[in-house]
């Protein structure tokens, strides 16, 4: 059963919906169990960082989270779910985060031309060996909702980028850990496939 954690994000449906769309059996919970014997589990957002930690403290889920993740089996962060993964946020300045990769949050800036946030379809940059991207061609569209964006440390694990005023980190790989800013419940096709990609590690 995939799992996908109901901390009170916005977009939660929407992904559930895409991952029943896919056939895969899915309950959406804020039951410690449910996360712990879940075969994969999804931790999406759309919101803000500092609501968002307080309530994954809230609803007791900040340690089912980290223990899901120790276990080795797969996790896929979205959007804000992927930014919760780092130790902290521009965003809300001294509200620590689940800090289980190295990375800074930051305000996308301010730049001629370009809106924050940014809110539509920007087209990735792989780099040729992330799993989520197995049968996505280089320079395929997604779609993006976001005001901050991560710089990641380890640049090993950085598969996906894009160039929106500076250069986001878009998705992220660590051995069971997937995530990715970007909605792959709202890219169409091309994110169904990396959602299918996530769900076949399952």
């Amino acid at each position: 059963m995939i799992a996908i954690v109901d901390y009170d994000a916005g977009n939660i449906n929407s992904v559930e919906k895409a991952v029943r769309h896919l056939g895969f059996p899915c309950v959406t919970t804020r039951d410690a169990d449910e996360i712990k014997n879940a075969s994969a589990l999804i931790l999406p957002g759309v919101g803000a960082f500092g609501a968002a930690m307080g309530n994954l403290e809230k609803y007791d889920l900040v340690d089912p989270v980290k223990d899901y993740i120790g276990s080795g089996r797969p996790f896929l962060g979205i959007c804000l779910g992927l930014q919760l993964l780092y130790e902290e946020s521009e965003e809300d300045p001294g509200v620590k985060g689940l800090g289980i990769l190295s990375g800074s949050i930051k305000r996308i800036p301010q730049k001629d031309g370009l809106k924050v946030p940014n809110i539509g379809w920007n087209s990735l940059d792989l780099s040729g060996d992330g799993r989520l991207f197995a049968g996505i061609p280089d320079g395929a569209f997604v779609y993006f909702v976001h005001s901050y964006y991560l710089s990641a440390t380890d640049r090993d694990t950085v598969k996906a980028s894009i160039d929106y005023g500076t250069r986001i980190d878009a998705s992220v790989e660590k051995d069971n850990i997937f995530a990715c800013q970007f909605h792959p419940e709202k890219s169409s096709a091309t994110g169904l496939r990396i959602l299918q990609n996530f769900l076949e590690t399952a």
